[in-house]
């Protein structure tokens, strides 16, 4: 490994740990990650020759801090200094930097960060697009392809992102436990939204998405190591990891989509699939059941089954009602639907989406769902339009090309699960 092979690693390990500290001191993201970006660049000069710090985080904080302080100073030759305290809270001393960060203010450090990254005055999309930006530290570039948007407008989007936190006066106090439950909460479901983004691809953008899921699951290492009693925690890494095992056999060579039945198994990531699995286990030693524990779970079983006729659809519906009940939701219900019509049959799935059709009347999985049902009874003509519309909302040509396919075998029964 190339010198700058190892100091590229070390960057982008302490990156979230770093610029979170440094937000803390400079009440500023801009400006912390100005001052990130200057010490990466003395790291590039200093670590070839002198070899890496004791702790390259604290290292990156300290150099950092001083660079920043500095700029501040330049900038305001003409003006009186902020006061030292809403400059920094810390000595300079890297020793106790470093025991500061196995402590507390190393977890409430990121999980600020984090926090303020899915801050709910954000839409969806600049959310993920600044944890990517500031967090991850992907390019605009990087970020711009993965969203197939130009790059100056995805600088416009984190931008005004950046001015939305500015103006919501983020709080920097360590948050007490209640309210660190529910940025924990907030934050695994933006980290989720950064994984599905990714996931959710098609082939076409596959490629130029794929970081969105190695991201989201590095983060959420990330975090778990800084709450290592989570379950919740352990569930969505769980999730994230079963899920992403399979993206090998998610498409075709012509860029079709494979569903999940279909795939070849063999071509799932094993040992990604082992690491799962011991994670949900983990996570439910703690007997603190939640919602992604409850999916991971459902993603288990279909990683245990060695074929699609020996996946156990019964104890897949029984979890999908248990989650209806955790956490209410149209979508959920439509899963579940899935599993009722390989467990117990068409006709009862499709009453239990029946209720549905106002609610999900834009979403292309509840047409394609009902088409196939509807085609399962022998009910061509109400199939057809159900299928008909699936088409008209699909979100990659890869899942229009699937219903075109259910279309053309309307004589043929059955009804898939999603990859």
């Amino acid at each position: 490994m190339s010198d700058l092979d190892w100091i590229e690693q070390a960057l982008t390990g302490a990156r979230p740990v770093a610029v979170a500290a440094l937000l803390r001191y400079f009440r500023d993201l801009d400006t912390a990650e100005e001052a990130f970006q200057e010490a990466c660049l003395r790291a590039l000069s200093s670590w070839p020759k002198n070899g890496p710090p004791r702790d390259t985080a604290a290292w990156l904080i300290m150099v950092g801090r001083n660079a920043g302080v500095d700029a501040a100073r330049k900038r305001s030759r003409l003006e009186a200094l902020p006061d030292e305290d809403k400059l920094s809270d810390l000595d300079d001393a890297e020793g106790a930097m470093a025991e500061r960060l196995d402590g507390s203010h190393y977890r409430d450090d990121i999980l600020r960060l984090l926090f303020i990254c899915c801050h709910p005055d954000l839409p969806r999309t600049q959310q993920i697009a600044l944890a990517l930006r500031i967090v991850s530290g992907l390019s605009v570039a990087r970020i711009a392809r993965a969203f197939l948007v130009g790059e100056s407008a995805m600088e416009q989007r984190i931008t005004r992102a950046k001015g939305r936190v500015a103006k919501a006066e983020v709080p920097f106090e360590a948050p007490g436990p209640a309210e660190r439950a529910e940025r924990l909460s907030a934050v695994a479901a933006m980290l989720y939204l950064v994984f599905n983004e990714g996931y959710s691809a098609g082939y076409d953008q596959a490629e130029a998405r794929a970081p969105l899921c190695d991201e989201a699951i590095r983060l959420t290492r990330l975090l778990l190591k800084i709450f290592p009693a989570e379950p919740e925690l352990m569930g969505l890494l769980a999730l994230m990891l079963l899920q992403h095992s399979r993206t090998a056999a998610r498409f075709d060579e012509e860029g079709a989509l494979v569903l999940l039945e279909d795939q070849d198994r063999a071509a799932w990531d094993r040992p990604m699939i082992g690491e799962g699995l011991a994670l949900l286990d983990k996570a439910m030693r703690h007997n603190r059941p939640g919602p992604y524990q409850i999916q991971a779970a459902v993603a288990a079983l279909h990683a245990r089954a060695t074929t699609a006729a020996e996946t156990d659809w019964p104890q897949i519906d029984h979890l999908y009602a248990s989650l209806e009940r955790m956490q209410p939701s149209p979508v959920v219900t439509l899963n579940r639907a899935v599993a009722v019509f390989k467990a117990r049959g068409a006709e009862d799935a499709l009453a239990l989406i029946a209720p549905l059709e106002k609610d999900l009347s834009g979403y292309f999985y509840f047409h394609g769902a009902r088409g196939a049902f509807l085609k399962e009874l022998g009910r061509r003509e109400e199939a057809r339009v159900s299928f008909d519309r699936a088409i008209a909302l699909a979100g990659t040509a890869a899942e229009a090309a699937y219903i075109r396919m259910q279309l053309d075998g309307l004589g043929e029964g059955g009804v898939r699960a999603a990859g």
